[in-house]
């Protein structure tokens, strides 16, 4: 039996530490007299670690057949550096907080991820409706902080995300190990699997694309506030984006079946092109963010079931920890660190329209790339529709 609440509980805990975390900590940092340049490079940590830290995690994992430890153990570990934050508010101890907390918290998904395909087993089209559960925790906290943030102080962020990674620490708690893969599954090397050019392709055109998210995750909510929008309307635009993103997965098996990743992942780029020349240049409309943030829906929503069908099905049996851990630190890890770091420089520099003009061409090189560097369609449609 799939253990379906305990690793629905896990992504739920899991992306409301994401939904606190990501929209509301840039604004305590602002709060703290920090600079652009000082935000984007202490957030832009939690990517550095995601290029640094799931490799090493997910080799451990492997070789010493302990995934479920290292969860556990990374959810307790991230829990005490986040609460260096408490005691210090000079960059250096923020630094050293951020490095600690992202370097354990950053271990724990890529290792889920695989966890949770090989309790799936044949069923893997279940993945979305487990996955869900993450987006709805998302929801929960961004909404939730929002409105909260509109009467509480901004260091409540510190307490809340804290509450919340305790959260993760418990449900990591009661997850299940699953059944080791087959031996017979294991007949391609890592090194044989990245020779494929359509693997290339892919892992090239996802950094790009979180790259192209750079902006959006850092300065996003800073961007709306300093346009005078409320902070609970600030987590109304986060919540329509995963909103669209969780319609997107509910409906992926289906498109999954009847239309090729490749083609997939094409629109999603498109999609993401239009999407931040929209918010550079239209927040002053509330319409046309409203617009945008729909889009999330094929920019993450879409992009990401599709792309991690395929390193599911490109990486199999025990390469999948690997597999995973590689898709997560060359798109979410050195993409984002990319596209976080550059926009922090540009956002000062040249202005938020530009900076979120040249994260739609991250993206429309992304979409180039993979035009022309996956040209076959073979093995391209996800079996069982992963969602």
């Amino acid at each position: 039996m799939v253990p379906y609440w305990r690793l629905s509980a896990y992504y739920f805990s899991y992306f409301a530490f994401v939904g606190a975390f990501s929209p509301y900590f840039t604004l305590y940092l602002q709060s703290i007299a920090l600079s652009a340049t000082d935000i984007a490079l202490l957030m832009s940590l939690m990517q550095v670690m995601r290029v640094l830290a799931p490799g090493m995690w997910g080799w451990l994992a492997e070789h010493l057949g302990r995934r479920l430890t290292i969860i556990r153990l990374s959810a307790w570990a991230s829990l005490v550096g986040f609460s260096v934050f408490f005691f210090t508010t000079r960059f250096e101890g923020l630094f050293l907080a951020m490095a600690l907390m992202a370097f354990f918290w950053s271990a724990a998904l890529p290792l889920v991820e695989s966890l949770t395909f090989a309790h799936l087993g044949a069923q893997a089209g279940r993945y979305g409706s487990i996955r869900v559960w993450g987006s709805v925790g998302f929801i929960a906290a961004v909404l939730g902080l929002g409105y909260l943030l509109d009467f509480l102080p901004l260091d409540s962020v510190l307490w809340i995300t804290a509450a919340i990674l305790a959260a993760i620490a418990l449900s990591a708690a009661v997850l299940p190990e699953a059944a080791r893969p087959l031996a017979h599954r294991e007949s391609a090397s890592l090194h044989e699997t990245l020779r494929r050019p359509e693997v290339r392709a892919l892992l090239v055109a996802c950094f790009l694309m979180s790259a192209a998210h750079g902006a959006l995750y850092v300065f996003y909510s800073i961007f709306l506030v300093d346009h005078g929008y409320d902070k609970s309307v600030v987590g109304w635009m986060w919540s329509l984006g995963v909103i669209a993103e969780i319609v997107v997965f509910m409906f992926m098996p289906r498109v999954l079946r009847r239309h090729s990743m490749r083609a997939v992942l094409i629109f999603a780029f498109a999609c993401a092109v239009v999407r931040f020349m929209a918010i550079g240049w239209g927040v002053g409309s509330f319409a046309v963010l409203v617009l945008a943030q729909l889009l999330h829906g094929a920019t993450f929503g879409a992009y990401h079931s599709a792309a991690i069908a395929a390193v599911n099905q490109w990486f199999p049996g025990r390469l999948q920890s690997r597999g995973q851990a590689l898709y997560g630190s060359i798109s979410f890890g050195a993409g984002g660190m990319l596209g976080g770091l550059v926009s922090g420089y540009t956002w000062e520099s040249v202005g938020p329209a530009w900076t979120y003009t040249l994260g739609s061409l991250f993206a429309l090189a992304g979409l180039a790339w993979l035009v022309l560097g996956w040209r076959g369609e073979a093995e391209s449609k996800a079996e069982g529709g992963v969602g």
